[in-house]
This record gives structure tokens, C-alpha cells and sequence, in this order.
């Protein structure tokens, strides 16, 4: 017995070594500048605020003037917010050069790429190449577009990159550009972390389950998903049928309320990936990201297939 005794000492000591090692936060942070995007509401307003009353500096980019007015009422004199929208080159290039004049030579500690949409979510089948491409640009591609540009001066600092993706990146449970654009921020994450961590930048995934921030908010959903189906052809409509519409407004309503209103799961992970000595490369959040899609997205694909369609509707001519 003594052999399982000593493995099982061990594992306990590096258990215990390594929730030490992760509890220990990085010195001087009323010096450290962190950017996050989409402040607006959600997650991200709720990170500025944690961060500033711990005392960073935080640069919070909003892409209203009246979500940034509203932060600045809730905040210190520390926070201060710029205009953003993630899916415009010349708004990316003007908040580069605003953060670039703020954090000066000591670069930017933290970017927090949280800005993101869902709308519009059907099936894919109903989608235009406009559709995809709407959430895409903001998902995806201006998460790209801010790294890019902002990367110097997180390098300059020996930094923090954060990107926030979803279970649904490792789980695609509905059409649409959301999915697609969540697999692809896992993928631009993991290919940069390991280019980063030769200068000591070290990058982190959030994949979040489902929060009730507004993106899933059952109202606009299914306002969204009646718009795309009435612009749909006959036969399309026929193929479906209108029970399908029906149907998908239960779920969407049934996924809201399963979903959590405790989004500092969220930003708690957020604010271990900026300020933890040892950060982890992902960190899943929310009780269905743990116990459901997380290990989902393990399961062969005849047995994942099986149990999301068991939730999904059945289209008129499909098979039962």
C-alpha cells in the first residue's frame, strides 16, 4: 500500500504547490495599464470596474459615448475611456495612438479582447455571406486587428493578453457566425501564445458558458430569427415549417434561464489571467462550461451529435 500512499503525498504536494503559485499576484499594480474592449455593458464594464478599484489603471474602450459616460459615473478618476469599434481600421488605429501616448515607455500590461456579438443566429442555411461575415468582423477579426496593433506595447511590457471565446467554440450548437468566429479566436490564441512566450507575454483563453449579458437575451433573438425567416423562400419555409420557428423561440427562452447572472465567474477568470504570477492558458466558466460542454466536446461526434439534437427542432420534411 505504501507505493499508492507516496504517489498520492506527491500529487497532493503539487496540488497544493501550485494553488500557492496561482494566488500570488504580480507586484506595483497602480502602475499597470490594462485595456479592455467592450465596456459597454456585460462583462466588460463589470471587469473596469473591478480593475479600477483594485487600482490599475484601466483604459476602458466603449463603442457608445453614453456607455462610456455611464462607466466614468461608477469609477475613479484613474479610469478613463476612448471610443472603439473593433470592426473599423482607422477607430483600432486612433485608440492605438491614444493608448500609446497613456502607458508611454512602460507599455500596456493587459489587453482584454471581450468585445463581441451574437446576432444573427439561425440555421446556417438561412444566412447570407453578410450574416456571417457581421459577426465575424467583430468576433474575430477585430480581435485580431486590436492584437495586432496593440501587441508592441504589450511586448514592451512583458505582458497580458486576454481573449474571450466560448464553450461554443469547442461545441458549435446553433448556425451562424458566432460559433465559427469563437473556434477561430481558440485557434489565433493558441498560435500566438506559444509565438509570445519566448518575450514573457503570456496569453489566456476565457471560454464562458452561458451569462446572461444581454448576447443571449431571448427578445432580440428571436425578433432576429422571425426577420430571417420571413425573408426566406417559399420552398425554404416549407422545408422547415413554421412549428420549427416556434420551437426555437421555447429553447432560446429555456436557454436563457438556465443561463447564470453571476458574471464575475467570468471576470473573476479575466482578473486571474491579468494579474495572476502563473496564469493558465484557458479558463473555462460557468457551471455548464465545467459539467457539460466541456466534456461534450470530448465525446465522439455520433454521441455529441445525439444529445444537441435531442434539444434542436425537427424541420417539417426531416426525419424524426
Amino acid at each position: 500500500m505504501w507505493p499508492y500512499a507516496v504517489v498520492a503525498a506527491l500529487l497532493g504536494l503539487l496540488l497544493l504547490r501550485r494553488w500557492h503559485r496561482e494566488r500570488q499576484t504580480v507586484p506595483r499594480l497602480s502602475e499597470k495599464h490594462v485595456l479592455i474592449t467592450g465596456c459597454d455593458s456585460g462583462f466588460g464594464e463589470l471587469l473596469a470596474r473591478q480593475l479600477d478599484a483594485r487600482g490599475l489603471r484601466v483604459l476602458a474602450a466603449c463603442l457608445t459615448a453614453s456607455g462610456a459616460a455611464q462607466l466614468r459615473a461608477v469609477t475613479s478618476e484613474r479610469l478613463q475611456t476612448v471610443l472603439l469599434d473593433v470592426t473599423c481600421s482607422k477607430s483600432i488605429a486612433d485608440a492605438t495612438a491614444w493608448v500609446r501616448e497613456r502607458v508611454g515607455d512602460q507599455g500596456l500590461w493587459g489587453l482584454v479582447n471581450n468585445a463581441g456579438i451574437a446576432i444573427p443566429t439561425a440555421p446556417n442555411e438561412w444566412l447570407s455571406k453578410e450574416d456571417f461575415v457581421k459577426v465575424l468582423n467583430v468576433n474575430l477579426v477585430g480581435l485580431v486587428e486590436v492584437t495586432l496593433s496593440l501587441l508592441p506595447l504589450v511586448r514592451r511590457a512583458r505582458g497580458r493578453v486576454v481573449n474571450v471565446a466560448s464553450v461554443m467554440g469547442r461545441v458549435s450548437c446553433f448556425g451562424g457566425g458566432y460559433c465559427i468566429s469563437k473556434h477561430g479566436v481558440e485557434a489565433f490564441s493558441d498560435s500566438l501564445r506559444r509565438e509570445l512566450r519566448p518575450f514573457g507575454v503570456q496569453v489566456s483563453i476565457i471560454e464562458p458558458g452561458g451569462f446572461q449579458t444581454g448576447m443571449i437575451d431571448p427578445v432580440p433573438l428571436v425578433k432576429g430569427f422571425l426577420r430571417l425567416w420571413e425573408r426566406l423562400p417559399a420552398e425554404t419555409q416549407a422545408a422547415y415549417g413554421r412549428h420549427y420557428v416556434d420551437k426555437y423561440a421555447k429553447s432560446t427562452a429555456l436557454l436563457h434561464r438556465l443561463s447564470s447572472s453571476r458574471l464575475s465567474h467570468v471576470t473573476d477568470a479575466m482578473t486571474h489571467a491579468l494579474l495572476s504570477r502563473c496564469p493558465r492558458s484557458r479558463y473555462a466558466a460557468g457551471w455548464d462550461a465545467r459539467l457539460i460542454f466541456l466534456p461534450l466536446s470530448y465525446c465522439p461526434a455520433w454521441l455529441s451529435d445525439t444529445i444537441i439534437g435531442f434539444f434542436l427542432p425537427i424541420p417539417a420534411s426531416g426525419v424524426p
